[in-house]
């Protein structure tokens, strides 16, 4: 899906070599955006109207899969350096057309505000309009590479 943002480099950093808190969140809020200008300083362009809200998703083994290879529900020990989404993760049914094309999605550390962890690219920008079924990413269609 994407890369970490300065914001998450900077808490693992801090984490890892510097005995502090990763702080990191026990719900992961998705969020679509517009554009990702910056992704990696966290600017970005979420999308607005239309009923649209993020998605929260629990951080849980149940939820996001091991690096052993998706679906997977047990602590990861493969070598891939990779998770995705174990579940469907699907936003409200539009009642308006959303504000601008879908381009990117970022993992929130909130509902609303708050910080940009992880950022990418879709395979295909998607416009969302009134009338459209509910948007949705089927499981395993998300993923997230910590190495390469």
């Amino acid at each position: 899906m994407g890369a970490l943002t300065n914001y998450a480099e900077n808490k693992i950093i801090d984490a890892l070599l510097r005995g502090q808190a990763l702080g990191a969140p026990a719900t992961w809020h998705v969020a679509v955006l517009s554009n990702a200008a910056d992704p990696e300083a966290g600017t970005l362009t979420e999308i607005t109207g239309g009923g649209y809200a993020r998605v929260a998703v629990t951080a849980s083994l149940a939820n996001f899969s091991g690096t052993q290879g998706a679906g997977t529900t047990t602590a990861s020990s493969g070598s891939s350096g990779t998770s995705s989404n174990n579940n469907a993760i699907t936003y409200a049914t539009p009642n308006a057309d959303w504000s601008a094309q879908a381009t990117h999605l970022a993992l929130m550390d909130a509902a609303s505000g708050g910080n940009a962890w992880i950022v990418g690219a879709l395979a295909a920008p998607k416009t969302v309009n009134n009338g459209d079924p509910a948007p949705s990413f089927a499981a395993a269609a998300l993923s997230f590479q910590l190495d390469t």
